[in-house]
């Protein structure tokens, strides 16, 4: 999947990690042990990140 936009929803990231969309949710709430909470801009019920902001998460994650 190639998505140009600067922000990803929970569902590219999840395409992305291929995870579930759940899984993604409690990432971004911080309720997934051993990983750092990912930052995340929320508008309205949707949670969007930023795609440098999601490149850094999984930089930083790699080795776990």
């Amino acid at each position: 999947m190639e998505n140009t936009s600067i922000m990803l929803t929970v569902k590219d990231m999840a395409e992305i990690l291929r995870c579930s969309k759940a899984h993604v949710a409690n990432v971004l709430a911080g309720k997934v042990p051993g990983l750092a909470r990912l930052t995340h801009v929320n508008v309205g019920r949707r949670k969007l990140v930023r795609r440098e902001w999601f490149e850094r998460w999984i930089e930083v994650n790699q080795s776990k």
